[in-house]
């Protein structure tokens, strides 16, 4: 037997009201080249012109709308003189997308966008419908000196201004990018194993040590305490900048490497004693490059 709930959403449709400037949503029911029908649970239709769906110039409707979607949009009329209720997109997108874009940037999620164009010191791209700026300095980790060469890129960013009031929107792929970076440089030191000897060349002398270039973007320490068995006072009184050294890896904790020449001074008197001083006659036979370490390795 038929009761009152089976009407339950057709008598919520009778009663509902719909005016001009509301948002409401609906279900993406047909797309074609001129317009989106919407279903509002309503006993109209609501009708999306293309024209009113997006602010970007290379919105493709059949790329971005597919029956079953969900889209906010504003009522433009309530009867568009064929009995649907006309909607705008772009209006609901206006008032509603720097809510979520401000939300995106407290939230720091990471968004995939295509560059559009270039323009002086940055270049131009879409979020949520609203133009979007990306400088220069933020579009990857160095500097680009030509934007034109990013047009129709794809890169991950984030979003780091928003103003509505002025329209403001600014995005950065540096912050990403840097962050991948890291990641990829991490992984690489996981995978070295303390106790391993390791060819480099010293690239920056401090008071409390000296650096060493390892290759494929790492660099490891060696402390003043770690560079040789006899105290110096200051790492140049034994190394100079470009110098080729040999050390032994201490450790990778918190993802940095501490080295160790003193350990391989430490190896050959111990060897000596033992009668074996051959075995360190040739120094290449202990060290090992950090590509040679890392070779075969795929880092994701």
């Amino acid at each position: 037997m038929e009761t009152m709930d089976d009407y339950k959403a057709e008598l919520e449709a009778s009663f509902r009201r719909i005016n001009e400037g509301d948002i409401i949503s609906g279900t993406v029911i047909d797309v074609n080249e001129e317009e989106v029908t919407l279903d509002l649970k309503y006993y109209a239709q609501g009708i999306i012109k293309v024209a009113d769906l997006s602010n970007d110039p290379d919105f493709a409707v059949f790329e971005e709308v597919h029956e079953g979607d969900v889209i906010e949009a504003t009522v433009v009329k309530t009867d568009d003189g064929q009995g649907n209720i006309l909607l705008s997109k772009k209006e609901a997108n206006d008032v509603l997308a720097w809510d979520k874009l401000k939300e995106m940037m407290e939230q720091q999620t990471t968004v995939t966008v295509r560059i559009k164009e270039s323009v002086p010191s940055g270049v131009v791209t879409y979020l949520e419908g609203i133009r979007a700026f990306i400088p220069a300095s933020q579009i990857t980790v160095d500097y680009v000196e030509n934007t034109d060469e990013w047009i129709g890129k794809e890169i991950s960013v984030r979003v780091i201004t928003v103003d509505a009031e002025k329209e403001k929107l600014v995005l950065s792929g540096k912050v990403v990018a840097r962050e991948a970076e890291q990641e990829e440089r991490n992984h690489k030191i996981s995978m070295i194993v303390p106790g391993t000897v390791l060819e480099g060349t010293v690239e920056t002398l401090m008071p409390y040590g000296a650096f060493i270039s390892l290759g494929n973007g790492l660099s490891g320490l060696v402390h003043i305490s770690q560079i040789c068995e006899r105290r110096i006072g200051k790492p140049s009184e034994v190394l100079k900048v470009g110098q080729k050294v040999k050390a032994k890896v201490l450790n990778t904790n918190d993802n940095k490497i501490s080295l160790s020449m003193k350990a391989l001074e430490e190896e050959m008197v111990d060897t000596e004693d033992a009668g074996d001083l051959a075995a360190y006659t040739n120094t290449e036979s202990t060290g090992t490059s950090l590509g040679s370490l890392l070779a075969g390795l795929k880092f994701d």
